[in-house]
């Protein structure tokens, strides 16, 4: 009971009028923190970012992002062969082992070689099964399998949870509902790029024939290339957006200010890929100590890797929205303390390390005790 007051104490304290607007330019020049007026990431200065970016990296053990990946990546792994079955069920009503075969050669060139097997095993696997299943039979094995392929978005859905310190307030049907939209965004998103991937690898080759027979210069074909990577970028981009847009339980951030969060992690994801692949090809021999389990745990770790790149991303974007005072939810400016978002009802940019990690320890206390009560 005597934590329960403190708590209470302290979450009173905390309260804002109601009857309060927007930063005025008095208070934002009192406000100490830097970028605290900034209306979009573009506008934070030097000081700020460097604020956002130590901030970083004390969450970053703080929400304990380590074990966040590495249960992200689990779920994903459970949920890889019934993802993959929904995909091909969607875009393999025309596909066959040689489309996939085909399609494999873009993934090979930037996961590990051992991640990339065992996903071209599922896939040709879940096209065997596929095949000849229409109508009713195939509604019904899309739905399942999008079912269970939403393991993987309820597991990022409450790592996003713990990083935008928001405590899961839906109901049952609510959150299905939710990871069932992700997993269909995302399977949408990873069509859109196989597709993107077969246009510019088409453009690409008849860039090439083009250059042989003396039609274009060699900067045509590297422009193409590059077409190639920012179309790439952009869609890893835009996906990692909507995920961190509506995946945690709050009310959603604009476009603007899931940009650099959604970048970085698109930028980690390729890094991560590149040199992991390396790093397994060269470096170090998983099959010596692993041996028949190599692939498997060379796959999970790729996975967990990518995690962590992905959940990194979500943090940046976190402490943006704590540097800031203004309005960076969807819809109409509404003051501090009703926007529907714990870091957008926040400006703790100014507040030494210590003042704003004992704030957010007391606010995940508070958050745990809310839901035992709700629990019984």
């Amino acid at each position: 009971m005597a934590l329960d007051q403190a708590i209470n104490d302290h979450s009173a304290e905390a309260e804002l009028p109601a009857n309060r607007t927007s930063p005025s330019a008095a208070e934002a020049s009192n406000n100490l923190a830097p970028g605290a007026t900034a209306n979009s990431p573009l506008q934070l200065s030097k000081a700020a970012w460097a604020q956002i970016l130590k901030r970083m990296y004390t969450m970053w053990g703080f929400h304990n992002l380590d074990l966040l990946g590495a249960g992200v990546a689990f779920f994903i792994f459970l949920a890889l062969t019934p993802l993959l079955a929904a995909t091909v069920m969607i875009y393999g009503l025309v596909g066959d082992p040689l489309t996939v075969q085909r399609q494999m050669q873009a993934i090979v060139e930037v996961v590990p070689a051992e991640a990339a097997t065992l996903i071209e095993e599922q896939l040709l696997g879940a096209v065997s099964a596929n095949q000849g299943v229409t109508g009713v039979a195939l509604a019904i094995a899309l739905f399942f399998a999008l079912y269970g392929g939403t393991r993987a978005a309820n597991g990022m859905i409450g790592a996003l949870n713990i990083i935008n310190e928001e405590h899961e307030t839906r109901n049952i049907i609510t959150l299905t509902l939710r990871a069932f939209a992700l997993t269909l965004a995302a399977i949408f998103i990873a069509l859109t790029g196989l597709i993107s991937g077969g246009i510019f690898a088409w453009l690409q080759t008849q860039t090439e024939y083009l250059l042989a027979e003396g039609l274009l210069g060699s900067g045509t074909a590297f422009l193409f290339k590059v077409l190639t990577w920012v179309a790439a970028i952009l869609l890893g981009s835009a996906g990692f957006a909507v995920i961190m847009r509506f995946g945690p339980d709050r009310r959603p951030a604009k476009w603007r200010w899931l940009a650099p969060g959604a970048l970085l992690a698109t930028l980690l994801w390729l890094l991560i890929s590149f040199g992991f692949s390396f790093y397994v090809a060269y470096i170090s021999d998983y099959n010596a100590t692993y041996g028949s389990l190599s692939a498997i745990v060379v796959f999970l770790m790729w996975l967990f890797l990518s995690a962590y790149g992905i959940l990194a991303g979500a943090l940046l974007n976190a402490e943006i929205e704590r540097q800031t005072t203004i309005d960076t939810t969807c819809g109409p400016e509404r003051p501090m303390g009703e926007r529907g978002a714990v870091l957008a009802d926040l400006c703790e940019g100014d507040l030494t390390v210590e003042q704003w990690l004992h704030k957010a320890e007391r606010r995940a206390v508070r958050r745990h005790i809310k839901g035992q009560r709700k629990k019984g």
